[in-house]
């Protein structure tokens, strides 16, 4: 069995507008906010995705993007690298407990995060 979608994030310019489109055109939740970043609840019950919104921090790092759920992120960094894939953000902890994340990119430069 393959490893699970963990969370989808949404990162914006502008992430006050942001967070008003995608909770009023699906009904979603907005949950604890901490640095400009939005957790949310998509209320779609059980097996459903959450995600967040938050601020863009670099020139180009705009979009949505999907994070996976890994049992271990040097592995998962290494493998992405020894099949192509380049790493961007090293293993970051997140505030509160919400647990560890990285992202790497594919072979066609689309980032893809990392979560533990």
């Amino acid at each position: 069995m393959g490893q699970p979608i963990a969370m989808f994030e949404v990162v914006s310019s502008e992430p006050s507008r942001a967070l008003s489109f995608y909770t009023e055109l699906f009904g979603w939740r907005a949950g604890p906010s901490f640095d400009g970043y939005t957790l949310i609840d998509t209320g779609a019950g059980e097996g459903a995705v959450g995600g967040g919104i938050g601020p863009s921090y670099a020139e180009g790092d705009t979009g949505v993007k999907v994070y996976v759920a890994v049992d271990d992120l040097d592995a998962a960094i290494k493998k992405a690298e020894e099949l192509g894939g380049s790493a961007v953000v090293p293993p970051t902890p997140l505030p509160e407990g919400y647990g560890t994340f990285a992202v790497v990119t594919d072979l066609d430069g689309n980032a893809v995060g990392l979560w533990k």
